[in-house]
């Protein structure tokens, strides 16, 4: 699958097309556009993990967690679950993750 060759000859329905994925893909690339909502995503790739747990992995206060991870939640990439008074995070479907994978191809592979 290639990408879509916008054209002249193009019908008003297949530009809308194109036009919808884009605005999706935007949405989708503005979500993780942010250094603590990409973190986020990564520890959230090996399972469930609480707040207090995301917390402590980056290092960070619970309110600059809650605030990106509210944002991930509203984009649809992380759903929650709560268990007592503990709030716990994973990620809605494989997006989150294919998309860490080419982020880790085009600028981390070579490091490690």
């Amino acid at each position: 699958m290639g990408l879509p060759a916008i054209h002249e000859d193009m019908s008003d329905d297949e530009l809308d097309k194109i036009v919808d994925k884009a605005t999706i893909a935007s949405s989708f690339l503005k979500a993780i556009s942010h250094e603590g909502r990409l973190m986020i995503l990564c520890h959230l790739v090996t399972g469930e993990k609480s707040v207090t747990e995301l917390e402590e992995l980056l290092s960070a206060r619970q309110a600059a967690v809650s605030q990106q991870l509210s944002r991930l939640r509203l984009e649809g990439l992380v759903i929650p679950r709560r268990e007592g008074k503990a709030i716990y995070y994973r990620l809605a479907d494989d997006k989150p993750q294919k998309m860490l994978e080419c982020v880790y191809e085009l600028f981390c592979k070579e490091d490690v």
